[in-house]
């Protein structure tokens, strides 16, 4: 199970990046590949590096290595997720073991000096912890590379309710003209659906449930509120950071894309129509463009060594980017990243007796998405969807 403490420290990180790094283009990104690769580094670096590393971490440097190793042990458990660790050294790199020992299980590879050879190692590893997903380790390797360590997340869910296809044409919004897949369905889940009241306004949040423990919530904001906002503001949501409205106590217009109606009824039961579109996003960070946020300011200066935890000789990072997609359809969604430094006719019935609410969201916008851990509230992947 996720540490509370650091699924929370996770989470900020999430909520941190995705308001600097979104903007107006689809994207996707993991916070929780990169904070594990964060702490196993926080542990074994040495003054300003240590401080920055723990302070972004929000966590302190000395239990960092432990907790980054738990968290992998606790994604790796995880029904649905698949979470790795690759390690690659130069044989002439001497490793502190004390620093090796703390380390989750992990491919312990020699790279031969030859990039080459050694880029296509770690392609391979990249494609096969990732299903495939992701074809190429993010980083490219220089001669004078002594030791990689990378991270590898994959997510996967099939829908408890599977959704309906088919294309469609928007007439009106800034999808008007083009051919999308639109997905819809219809059931009494209404709790599924909620309106948090934030600081930038309301927010419409309809969680899609998978069927081992990770859900999708589909987060839409204002229509000028920009993405880095919506995932923002959708994260501290998550926490119980926002009043929120659900269900039945929902009107019309009480959030963007809502709309309550009350239709003839054979049960008097509510019900939840959502309609949203198919996508697949993906996206290439180079983390260093974004130093301060991850605590690596300090740890990328070359001049001079700042992990002696981890080796007599200096180090320091040369790289630091993640490759990440994400597919969400009819009937389920899938997810990978990896992150390395450097779907009956019958008679007619008589008119129906009652009358029953009936909630309708509508995503046929550029929207944000979630893919959460349920019972732990970690926030494993967060992305935009500009360009469906």
């Amino acid at each position: 199970m996720v540490a509370e403490a650091t699924a929370r420290a996770v989470n900020d990180m999430t909520a941190r990046w995705a308001r600097a790094a979104v903007g107006e283009r689809d994207t996707v990104l993991t916070a929780a590949g990169v904070w594990p690769l964060l702490a196993l580094l926080a542990g074994p670096a040495t003054c300003l590096a240590r401080k920055e590393l723990a302070e972004a971490l929000g966590t302190g440097a000395e239990h960092a290595v432990r907790e980054g190793r738990e968290l992998l042990a606790a994604l790796t458990a995880a029904d649905g997720v698949d979470a790795a660790v690759g390690l690659w050294a130069r044989r002439t790199l001497t490793l502190h073991p004390e620093w090796l020992a703390g380390l989750p299980p992990a491919a312990h590879g020699e790279l031969t000096g030859d990039p080459a050879v050694d880029q296509g190692a770690l392609d391979a590893w990249a494609r096969q912890h990732t299903d495939g997903l992701i074809e190429r380790m993010p980083a490219r390797l220089a001669p004078d590379t002594l030791l990689v360590l990378a991270s590898a997340l994959l997510v996967r869910t099939t829908w408890t309710e599977p959704f309906d296809e088919f294309p469609a044409r928007p007439s009106e919004g800034p999808w008007a003209g083009r051919e999308l897949r639109v997905l819809s369905r219809f059931g009494p889940e209404v709790e599924q659906v909620r309106v948090h009241g934030t600081p930038a306004g309301p927010l419409t949040d309809v969680r899609v449930a998978g069927d081992n423990g990770l859900d999708v919530h589909l987060l839409l904001g204002g229509p000028e509120l920009p993405g880095g906002e919506v995932l923002h503001h959708g994260v501290a949501a998550l926490g119980g950071g926002y009043p929120t409205v659900s269900g039945t106590a929902l009107t019309d217009g009480a959030g963007p894309g809502l709309g309550v109606t009350w239709v003839p009824s054979y049960d008097g039961a509510p019900s939840l129509s959502l309609t949203t579109t198919r996508f697949t996003v993906g996206a290439d960070h180079d983390l260093l463009e974004r130093a301060d946020l991850f605590g690596l300011a300090t740890a990328a200066d070359t001049s001079r060594g700042h992990f002696p935890g981890i080796s007599h000789q200096p180090l320091a990072v040369s790289a630091a980017r993640q490759s990440a997609t994400a597919t969400f359809g009819p009937l389920g969604f899938r997810a990978a990243a990896v992150t390395v430094m450097p779907a009956a006719a019958g008679s007619v019935p008589p008119p129906p007796p009652y009358r029953a609410q009936r909630i309708s969201a509508r995503y046929d916008r550029p929207f944000g998405f979630l893919a959460v851990h349920r019972a732990s509230g970690l926030v494993l992947v967060a992305g935009w969807v500009a360009t469906p």
